[in-house]
């Protein structure tokens, strides 16, 4: 059990403006979500009517129970908190917080927003997990589309800091504050895009990069193994410890960004109408399928998941060591020479 001590830290860890949480639904992304908010001392009601769910939550929360730990989050009696209830009204009638993870399909989300609205208290924070519908489409059925805002993790949200906070465009001043507070305060790192754009800004890049790894792959130029290991041994690294302009701005050496852009950016851009432009078309899905099987089928994919999430901690801990935040480099990077345009 618990000690006093332990509680109190797990209270201590939420303001009380949002000691209560709806989670509507119980996928993974739910799962997770729900995780992250008991391990922070939350109490948290899952409304999802499918049969089963009870049964898929409490097995998806012992698997990633571990990786709560290692973030030093108390995980003993983690489900003490925890209820279910199938009428959504009922779920959300005391919540401080209603966190939807429902179908990316517009008309459920709306559907689900209007119930939401309807008969959660006034002061209760409403975002929901979208990762590209704009909340302006989703609030159009709302009374009040100023309350609702996206709050867009990165998969899988109990690990992973981002958290972008999308405003639609009735949004809110206050509703972006009220959220940024509460992502901050379970140890997140939120930002607030400026406005809406399709996908939001992580998946776009991540679908960016992923256009270009498939059509690598599918013009035979690597396998799906060797990509990964060029990726996680050169981008990966570099853009953990420095965004891409970061990156960039060290490779102009002291003159910084304006120098890389005069020296190399318009051989870059040269490049851009070069890339790839694939599609998943039946003989590449079968090549991504084949690759897939021969570089990653011996393992499951939940030990791949916990292998994946156990590299995440370390990294994120090493970050965090070296310079206080994961969005950093340290100090000795500025020193680097001129040298380093050629190397970018």
């Amino acid at each position: 059990m618990d000690t006093h001590d332990e509680k109190t830290a797990r209270v201590a860890d939420v303001p009380t403006a949002h000691r209560r949480a709806a989670v509507i639904g119980g996928g993974v992304i739910g799962i997770s979500w729900a995780g992250l908010f008991l391990a922070r001392g939350m109490d948290v009601v899952i409304s999802d009517p499918r049969p089963g769910v009870r049964d898929q939550v409490l097995a998806g929360l012992d698997e990633i129970a571990p990786a709560l730990a290692e973030l030093g989050l108390p995980t003993e009696n983690l489900t003490a908190r925890l209820r279910f209830e199938a009428d959504l009204a009922t779920a959300v009638a005391d919540a401080d917080v209603v966190q939807e993870n429902g179908p990316e399909r517009l008309p459920v989300k709306q559907q689900i927003w209007q119930a939401v609205e309807q008969a959660a208290p006034a002061h209760a924070l409403l975002a929901t997990s979208t990762s590209g519908i704009p909340a302006t489409a989703i609030a159009e059925a709302m009374r009040q589309p100023e309350r609702l805002v996206v709050g867009h993790p990165f998969n899988p949200p109990h690990l992973v800091p981002l958290v972008e906070i999308v405003p639609g465009e009735r949004t809110s001043a206050q509703t972006l504050e009220q959220a940024h507070a509460f992502y901050t305060a379970l140890g997140k790192k939120p930002q607030i895009l400026r406005k809406e754009v399709p996908g939001f800004v992580a998946n776009r890049l991540q679908s960016a990069l992923f256009r270009e790894c498939v059509h690598l792959v599918a013009e035979g130029v690597v396998t799906e193994a060797e990509l990964d290991e060029i990726v996680t041994g050169s981008i990966g690294l570099r853009w953990a410890a420095a965004g891409p302009f970061r990156t960039f701005h060290l490779g102009g050496g002291p003159e910084g960004l304006p120098h890389f852009i005069q020296h190399l950016g318009h051989a870059m851009e040269a490049s851009w109408p070069g890339l790839g432009a694939p599609s998943f078309d039946e003989p590449t899905v079968a090549l991504l399928t084949e690759q897939a099987e021969q570089a990653f089928g011996d393992v499951p994919v939940s030990e791949l998941a916990a292998r994946r999430d156990r590299a995440q901690i370390a990294l994120m801990r090493a970050l965090a060591e070296t310079s206080g935040t994961s969005s950093n480099t340290s100090s000795s990077t500025s020193s680097r020479t001129h040298t380093q345009a050629t190397q970018a």
